[in-house]
């Protein structure tokens, strides 16, 4: 929520930055001065920013994959382990003779306990 709040700060600051700046020229030089072009302000500045974001999002895309990666394995993991565990519980039952509404009510008394 914090992060949507500063990306809508960022970019109406950017507006009002673009809003006042229209009328505004400055010269590029090109290959070493061989090659000039006017252009307003803001583009070479708004130019810049989607430069940097292109960057920015090139450099963060391999770890946000990876960490997605990882997250899905030990989400895998972790539900083969639950399910390991309620086989474990229903081998340990048959084993003592318990039904499943004793279970259920023991575990209800457990949960009420803690």
């Amino acid at each position: 929520m914090i992060r949507l709040i500063l990306v809508g700060v960022l970019l109406l600051l950017s507006l009002a930055f673009f809003l006042q700046n229209q009328e505004q020229e400055v010269t590029l030089r090109y290959f070493f001065g061989l090659f000039e072009a006017s252009t307003p302000i803001y583009k070479p500045i708004l130019a810049g920013f989607a430069m940097g974001l292109l960057v920015s999002g090139i450099l963060l895309f391999p770890p946000w994959v990876k960490n997605r990666l990882e997250l899905r394995r030990k989400t895998k993991a972790l539900q083969e382990a639950e399910g390991d565990l309620e086989r474990l519980r229903l081998s340990l039952d048959t084993a003592t003779g318990r039904t499943s509404s004793t279970l259920t009510g023991e575990a209800h008394r457990d949960r009420h306990d803690e």
